[in-house]
Protein backbone atom coordinates (compact mmCIF):
# COMPACT_ATOMS: atom_id res chain seq x y z
CA UNK A 1 0.00 0.00 0.00
CA UNK A 2 1.58 3.30 -1.11
CA UNK A 3 1.39 6.38 0.93
CA UNK A 4 -1.20 8.33 -1.03
CA UNK A 5 -3.57 5.71 -0.26
CA UNK A 6 -2.66 5.11 3.28
CA UNK A 7 -3.09 9.10 3.13
CA UNK A 8 -6.50 8.49 1.63
CA UNK A 9 -7.58 6.10 4.43
CA UNK A 10 -6.81 8.02 6.92
CA UNK A 11 -8.80 10.88 5.81
CA UNK A 12 -11.81 8.48 4.99
CA UNK A 13 -11.68 7.49 8.55
CA UNK A 14 -11.54 11.37 10.15
CA UNK A 15 -14.57 11.39 8.05
CA UNK A 16 -16.54 8.64 9.24
CA UNK A 17 -15.67 9.25 12.44
CA UNK A 18 -17.13 12.95 12.41
CA UNK A 19 -20.09 12.03 10.48
CA UNK A 20 -20.70 8.88 12.72
CA UNK A 21 -24.52 8.36 14.28
CA UNK A 22 -23.07 8.47 17.98
CA UNK A 23 -20.85 11.26 17.97
CA UNK A 24 -21.54 15.16 17.42
CA UNK A 25 -21.76 15.17 14.14
CA UNK A 26 -20.43 17.11 11.56
CA UNK A 27 -20.39 20.29 13.64
CA UNK A 28 -17.30 18.75 15.92
CA UNK A 29 -14.90 20.49 12.95
CA UNK A 30 -16.24 23.86 14.35
CA UNK A 31 -13.73 25.01 17.12
CA UNK A 32 -15.69 24.49 20.48
CA UNK A 33 -13.73 27.92 21.84
CA UNK A 34 -12.59 31.21 20.49
CA UNK A 35 -13.75 34.59 19.81
CA UNK A 36 -16.45 33.59 17.44
CA UNK A 37 -18.17 31.34 20.32
CA UNK A 38 -17.74 34.36 22.62
CA UNK A 39 -18.71 37.06 20.48
CA UNK A 40 -22.16 35.02 19.34
CA UNK A 41 -23.31 34.25 22.70
CA UNK A 42 -22.69 37.77 23.73
CA UNK A 43 -24.29 39.06 20.96
CA UNK A 44 -27.68 37.26 21.41
CA UNK A 45 -27.47 37.77 25.22
CA UNK A 46 -27.42 41.67 24.48
CA UNK A 47 -29.71 41.66 22.23
CA UNK A 48 -32.18 39.29 23.93
CA UNK A 49 -31.91 41.86 26.67
CA UNK A 50 -32.33 44.60 24.64
CA UNK A 51 -35.44 42.60 22.99
CA UNK A 52 -36.94 41.95 26.55
CA UNK A 53 -37.74 46.04 27.08
CA UNK A 54 -38.33 46.75 23.56
CA UNK A 55 -41.20 43.90 23.55
CA UNK A 56 -42.09 45.70 27.59
CA UNK A 57 -42.40 48.87 26.46
CA UNK A 58 -44.53 47.41 23.33
CA UNK A 59 -46.74 45.30 25.45
CA UNK A 60 -46.97 48.63 28.01
CA UNK A 61 -47.74 51.44 25.52
CA UNK A 62 -50.41 48.96 24.04
CA UNK A 63 -52.16 48.50 27.74
CA UNK A 64 -52.17 52.58 28.04
CA UNK A 65 -53.80 53.66 24.87
CA UNK A 66 -56.18 50.94 25.41
CA UNK A 67 -56.78 52.25 29.02
CA UNK A 68 -57.17 55.81 28.07
CA UNK A 69 -59.24 55.29 25.01
CA UNK A 70 -61.97 53.29 27.36
CA UNK A 71 -61.83 54.96 30.22
CA UNK A 72 -61.38 58.29 29.41
CA UNK A 73 -63.50 58.02 26.35
CA UNK A 74 -66.47 57.19 28.69
CA UNK A 75 -66.00 60.23 30.92
CA UNK A 76 -66.33 63.54 31.27
CA UNK A 77 -65.47 66.81 33.38
CA UNK A 78 -67.94 69.82 33.61
CA UNK A 79 -66.48 73.33 35.50
CA UNK A 80 -68.50 75.27 37.30
CA UNK A 81 -67.04 78.86 36.99
CA UNK A 82 -69.28 81.44 38.58
CA UNK A 83 -69.43 84.52 41.25
CA UNK A 84 -69.50 83.14 45.37
CA UNK A 85 -72.69 84.09 45.48
CA UNK A 86 -74.18 82.13 42.24
CA UNK A 87 -71.97 79.15 42.12
CA UNK A 88 -73.94 76.88 44.45
CA UNK A 89 -77.30 77.27 42.60
CA UNK A 90 -75.39 76.82 39.03
CA UNK A 91 -73.91 73.41 40.56
CA UNK A 92 -77.08 72.38 41.77
CA UNK A 93 -78.63 72.91 38.40
CA UNK A 94 -75.66 71.35 36.88
CA UNK A 95 -76.50 68.11 38.45
CA UNK A 96 -80.18 68.26 37.88
CA UNK A 97 -79.96 68.72 34.36
CA UNK A 98 -77.58 65.49 34.02
CA UNK A 99 -79.74 63.58 35.78
CA UNK A 100 -82.18 64.10 32.93
CA UNK A 101 -79.60 63.68 30.15
CA UNK A 102 -80.10 60.72 28.62
CA UNK A 103 -76.57 58.75 27.76
CA UNK A 104 -75.35 59.46 31.39
CA UNK A 105 -75.14 56.83 34.05
CA UNK A 106 -73.78 58.65 36.82
CA UNK A 107 -72.10 62.27 37.92
CA UNK A 108 -70.67 63.16 41.07
CA UNK A 109 -69.21 66.87 42.65
CA UNK A 110 -65.58 66.27 43.58
CA UNK A 111 -64.71 67.36 47.39
CA UNK A 112 -62.36 69.72 48.36
CA UNK A 113 -60.30 66.70 49.08
CA UNK A 114 -60.00 65.35 45.40
CA UNK A 115 -59.08 68.72 43.89
CA UNK A 116 -56.49 69.37 46.65
CA UNK A 117 -55.00 66.58 45.85
CA UNK A 118 -55.22 67.85 41.61
CA UNK A 119 -53.70 70.57 42.71
CA UNK A 120 -50.77 69.32 45.30
CA UNK A 121 -48.21 68.63 41.78
CA UNK A 122 -48.26 72.24 41.14
CA UNK A 123 -49.28 73.98 44.62
CA UNK A 124 -47.73 71.79 47.25
CA UNK A 125 -49.45 69.55 50.06
CA UNK A 126 -52.23 71.49 52.14
CA UNK A 127 -53.60 73.82 49.65
CA UNK A 128 -55.93 76.09 51.13
CA UNK A 129 -59.10 75.28 48.52
CA UNK A 130 -61.62 77.28 50.05
CA UNK A 131 -59.62 80.61 50.39
CA UNK A 132 -59.13 80.24 46.77
CA UNK A 133 -61.23 80.98 43.28
CA UNK A 134 -61.62 77.32 42.39
CA UNK A 135 -64.20 76.48 40.52
CA UNK A 136 -66.29 73.62 41.20
CA UNK A 137 -65.73 70.17 39.50
CA UNK A 138 -67.92 67.73 38.08
CA UNK A 139 -67.31 64.44 37.23
CA UNK A 140 -69.50 62.62 34.81
CA UNK A 141 -69.63 58.79 33.81
CA UNK A 142 -70.55 58.97 30.27
CA UNK A 143 -73.17 55.40 29.48
CA UNK A 144 -72.17 52.56 27.14
CA UNK A 145 -74.61 54.53 24.09
CA UNK A 146 -73.03 57.32 24.72
CA UNK A 147 -74.72 61.22 25.25
CA UNK A 148 -74.69 63.93 22.53
CA UNK A 149 -71.95 67.02 23.93
CA UNK A 150 -73.54 69.51 21.98
CA UNK A 151 -76.60 69.33 23.02
CA UNK A 152 -75.48 69.07 26.85
CA UNK A 153 -73.50 72.21 26.11
CA UNK A 154 -76.27 74.00 24.70
CA UNK A 155 -78.53 73.25 27.87
CA UNK A 156 -75.66 74.19 30.58
CA UNK A 157 -75.51 77.36 28.80
CA UNK A 158 -79.04 78.30 29.23
CA UNK A 159 -79.48 77.21 32.44
CA UNK A 160 -75.82 77.36 33.99
CA UNK A 161 -73.92 79.75 32.20
CA UNK A 162 -70.65 79.06 34.11
CA UNK A 163 -70.74 75.48 33.25
CA UNK A 164 -67.94 74.26 30.59
CA UNK A 165 -68.53 70.27 29.46
CA UNK A 166 -64.97 69.05 28.52
CA UNK A 167 -65.20 65.82 27.22
CA UNK A 168 -61.41 65.29 27.51
CA UNK A 169 -61.46 64.51 23.21
CA UNK A 170 -58.72 67.88 22.47
CA UNK A 171 -55.64 66.06 24.58
CA UNK A 172 -57.01 62.52 25.26
CA UNK A 173 -56.78 62.06 21.39
CA UNK A 174 -53.11 63.33 21.32
CA UNK A 175 -51.99 60.89 23.91
CA UNK A 176 -54.16 58.15 22.39
CA UNK A 177 -51.98 58.61 18.89
CA UNK A 178 -48.61 59.10 21.33
CA UNK A 179 -49.10 55.89 22.79
CA UNK A 180 -49.58 54.15 19.63
CA UNK A 181 -46.88 55.13 17.57
CA UNK A 182 -44.74 54.13 21.12
CA UNK A 183 -45.88 50.91 20.67
CA UNK A 184 -44.85 50.72 17.27
CA UNK A 185 -41.75 52.29 18.26
CA UNK A 186 -41.07 49.38 20.22
CA UNK A 187 -42.36 46.80 17.60
CA UNK A 188 -39.95 48.49 15.32
CA UNK A 189 -36.85 48.16 17.44
CA UNK A 190 -37.53 44.49 17.77
CA UNK A 191 -37.07 44.20 14.44
CA UNK A 192 -33.86 46.67 14.30
CA UNK A 193 -32.79 43.88 17.13
CA UNK A 194 -33.44 40.54 15.08
CA UNK A 195 -31.61 42.26 11.87
CA UNK A 196 -28.50 43.00 14.31
CA UNK A 197 -28.41 40.19 15.55
CA UNK A 198 -28.52 38.24 11.96
CA UNK A 199 -25.77 40.75 11.13
CA UNK A 200 -23.66 39.57 14.42
CA UNK A 201 -23.80 36.10 13.69
CA UNK A 202 -23.14 36.03 10.34
CA UNK A 203 -20.22 37.85 11.07
CA UNK A 204 -19.30 35.30 13.86
CA UNK A 205 -19.85 32.81 11.40
CA UNK A 206 -18.02 34.05 8.49
CA UNK A 207 -14.85 34.22 10.63
CA UNK A 208 -15.03 30.52 12.09
CA UNK A 209 -15.40 29.48 8.14
CA UNK A 210 -12.40 31.59 7.32
CA UNK A 211 -10.36 30.40 10.54
CA UNK A 212 -11.54 26.65 9.69
CA UNK A 213 -10.50 27.03 5.41
CA UNK A 214 -7.83 24.28 5.74
CA UNK A 215 -10.31 22.08 7.42
CA UNK A 216 -13.16 22.82 5.05
CA UNK A 217 -10.60 21.80 2.17
CA UNK A 218 -9.96 18.36 4.05
CA UNK A 219 -13.09 17.76 4.28
CA UNK A 220 -13.81 18.53 0.17
CA UNK A 221 -11.47 16.02 -0.63
CA UNK A 222 -12.80 13.10 0.86
CA UNK A 223 -15.83 14.30 -0.51
CA UNK A 224 -18.08 16.20 1.99
CA UNK A 225 -20.41 18.41 -0.08
CA UNK A 226 -21.06 22.13 0.79
CA UNK A 227 -24.23 21.98 2.44
CA UNK A 228 -22.61 18.71 4.78
CA UNK A 229 -20.09 21.50 5.79
CA UNK A 230 -22.38 24.14 6.46
CA UNK A 231 -24.22 21.98 8.36
CA UNK A 232 -21.85 21.94 11.03
CA UNK A 233 -21.83 25.71 11.10
CA UNK A 234 -25.47 26.05 11.80
CA UNK A 235 -26.02 23.59 14.52
CA UNK A 236 -23.15 25.21 16.25
CA UNK A 237 -23.96 28.47 15.85
CA UNK A 238 -28.32 27.81 16.36
CA UNK A 239 -27.43 26.19 19.57
CA UNK A 240 -24.59 29.38 20.83
CA UNK A 241 -26.92 31.78 20.04
CA UNK A 242 -29.91 29.97 21.56
CA UNK A 243 -27.81 29.65 24.79
CA UNK A 244 -27.16 33.23 24.70
CA UNK A 245 -30.55 34.16 24.12
CA UNK A 246 -31.99 32.58 27.07
CA UNK A 247 -29.38 34.27 28.79
CA UNK A 248 -30.14 37.56 28.04
CA UNK A 249 -33.69 36.84 27.87
CA UNK A 250 -33.40 35.50 31.74
CA UNK A 251 -31.82 38.86 32.62
CA UNK A 252 -34.05 40.89 30.98
CA UNK A 253 -36.95 39.17 32.80
CA UNK A 254 -35.41 40.35 36.03
CA UNK A 255 -34.83 43.32 35.46
CA UNK A 256 -38.11 44.27 34.32
CA UNK A 257 -39.59 42.32 37.28
CA UNK A 258 -37.32 44.43 39.85
CA UNK A 259 -38.49 47.68 38.12
CA UNK A 260 -40.87 49.64 40.59
CA UNK A 261 -44.50 49.57 40.45
CA UNK A 262 -46.21 52.96 38.54
CA UNK A 263 -47.35 53.69 42.25
CA UNK A 264 -44.15 53.58 44.25
CA UNK A 265 -42.59 55.64 41.47
CA UNK A 266 -45.26 58.35 42.29
CA UNK A 267 -46.91 57.84 38.88
CA UNK A 268 -43.42 58.81 36.57
CA UNK A 269 -44.11 55.09 34.94
CA UNK A 270 -46.69 54.02 33.11
CA UNK A 271 -46.85 50.21 34.03
CA UNK A 272 -43.74 49.17 32.34
CA UNK A 273 -43.53 45.62 32.16
CA UNK A 274 -45.66 42.54 31.26
CA UNK A 275 -48.78 40.88 33.17
CA UNK A 276 -50.61 38.09 33.53
CA UNK A 277 -49.91 35.87 30.36
CA UNK A 278 -47.60 39.13 29.21
CA UNK A 279 -44.88 37.22 30.73
CA UNK A 280 -44.78 34.34 28.35
CA UNK A 281 -43.86 36.21 25.17
CA UNK A 282 -39.96 36.94 26.37
CA UNK A 283 -39.84 33.22 26.23
CA UNK A 284 -40.16 33.00 22.60
CA UNK A 285 -36.91 35.19 22.05
CA UNK A 286 -34.33 32.43 22.64
CA UNK A 287 -36.87 30.34 20.16
CA UNK A 288 -36.68 33.41 17.55
CA UNK A 289 -32.79 33.80 18.35
CA UNK A 290 -32.02 30.26 17.05
CA UNK A 291 -34.27 30.31 13.89
CA UNK A 292 -32.14 33.63 13.34
CA UNK A 293 -29.02 32.22 13.57
CA UNK A 294 -30.02 29.28 11.41
CA UNK A 295 -30.69 31.69 8.74
CA UNK A 296 -27.72 33.70 9.28
CA UNK A 297 -25.44 30.96 9.40
CA UNK A 298 -26.81 28.76 6.52
CA UNK A 299 -26.74 32.17 4.36
CA UNK A 300 -23.77 32.91 5.40
CA UNK A 301 -22.01 29.84 4.88
CA UNK A 302 -23.53 28.41 1.81
CA UNK A 303 -22.35 31.75 0.24
CA UNK A 304 -19.15 31.25 1.75
CA UNK A 305 -18.21 28.47 0.26
CA UNK A 306 -19.23 29.27 -2.99
CA UNK A 307 -16.94 32.00 -3.18
CA UNK A 308 -14.01 29.72 -2.04
CA UNK A 309 -13.33 27.12 -3.91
Amino acid sequence: MTGRDLKSLELSALWRGLTRPDSAGTDRVVPPTGFTAQLTVFAAAAMAFLAVFALALALATGRLAERWSTELGQSATIRVSAPQDQIDDQTVTVMEVLKTTPGIAGSRLLPDAEVEKLLEPWFGPDVPVEALPIPRLIEVIEAKEGFDADALRLRLQGEAPGAVLDDHTRWRQPLVRAAGRLKVLGLFSLVLIAAASGAMITLAAKAALAANGQVIRVLRLIGARDITIATAFVRRFTRRAAMGAAIGTGLGMIAVWALPAADDAGGFLTGLGFQGWGWFWPLLIPAVAAVIGFGATRSAALRMLREVR
